[in-house]
């Protein structure tokens, strides 16, 4: 893996193709790049619980949740918590009803093998935007509003079952009306020419020892043809520029986009934030992206509520693996500088 450090902004050649959305096209692309795609790293339990990292995730996870919610004043004991409980993707409620207190084994929920899946190699989609700033805290409340979503993201080499260090973890988001920053494209509300100068739900973090990535940012909304997602990169190798911290990477091991239960999207939905969205309602169950992902794997995060009520915030985690010897090319849509 090979990051470095300038102190100067220049572009190192990205293709810049059209910004659009061929749902369809996307879609077949994807389904091309399925083909050979391992279905999961369970193979890979034994060995990170030998190591160690099975505890570290959950001491981890722990504290995450636990601050989270001293943060913003909620309880934090008990440590109320919900988890997954059935193995079907898109009938699975990641979130069960069951309410867990501090005498019960947090390894029961945070270091599940089940969130352990090998996301697929699959097209970015059209709203990738190379030279995004390295944050963890992706909200921009001065001109964003929705409900906040803490995400723990942990990367594990899947030949080796080692968790990967020094790789950074690019994702991005529509915000609550489903609209994309960094560019210009009417076709789903992004028409306003001053979108392209924008920044929020994006944004870049490297992995520590446990291979762990760690993101603030806001629950996405939908739009037509296209459920509630996030989309995530893992860079291998690129530039970081330390005058403005920003990162353009060139080549990737790792393309795919994680989801939401069903539930919980419908939840946070009748916040009036999200209300706003005036574009079509495109569930889990109609979403083909979503449909071709689920056929091999669980792309689905597990999370906790913060408190009783949604608009608290979500804490949600997942795990996936990558394949270091992939490189990829990434396509942008535009450049951020």
């Amino acid at each position: 893996m090979q990051l470095f450090v300038l102190g100067i902004w220049s572009l190192v050649g990205l293709a810049i193709a059209h910004p659009g959305h061929d749902i369809q096209q996307e879609i077949q692309a994807r389904a091309r790049g399925l083909e050979d795609s391992p279905r999961d790293i369970s193979h890979c339990a034994a060995e990170l619980k030998a190591r160690g990292l099975e505890q570290r995730t959950v001491e981890r996870r722990t504290e995450i949740l636990r601050g989270a919610r001293e943060k913003r004043g909620l309880l934090t004991n008990p440590l109320s918590i919900k988890a997954r409980d059935t193995p079907s993707v898109l009938q699975t409620n990641h979130s069960s009803p069951v309410s867990y207190d501090p005498e019960t084994p947090l390894s029961t929920i945070f270091a599940g093998n089940k969130s352990c899946i090998l996301m697929p190699e699959v097209t970015e989609g059209p709203y990738y935007v190379s030279g995004e700033l390295i944050r963890s805290d992706l909200r921009e409340p001065a001109t964003q509003k929705g409900i906040d979503l803490i995400i723990d993201i942990q990367v594990i080499d899947v030949s080796t079952c080692k968790p990967l260090s020094e790789v950074m973890v690019d994702i991005w988001a529509a915000n609550a009306t489903g609209v994309y920053s960094g560019i210009v494209n009417p076709g789903n509300g992004n028409g306003d020419p001053g979108n392209k100068e924008t920044t929020f739900g994006r944004g870049l973090q490297m992995t520590n020892e446990d291979g762990v990535a760690n993101f603030t940012t806001i629950y996405p909304g939908h739009y037509t043809g296209r459920t509630q997602h996030i989309h995530v990169a893992t860079h291998l190798n690129g530039v970081i520029f330390a005058d403005n911290n920003t990162f353009q990477g060139a080549t990737v091991a790792h393309i795919g986009q994680i989801f939401f239960d069903q539930s919980l999207s419908d939840s946070i939905e009748n916040d009036s934030v999200y209300q706003a969205n005036q574009q079509p309602v495109t569930t889990n169950a109609q979403d083909g992206v979503f449909l071709q992902e689920a056929a091999i794997g669980d792309p689905v995060v597990e999370y906790s509520l913060l408190s009783d009520s949604v608009q608290d915030g979500v804490f949600a985690w997942i795990s996936f693996g990558i394949d270091v010897t992939k490189s990829e090319e990434i396509f942008a849509a535009a450049a951020h500088h």
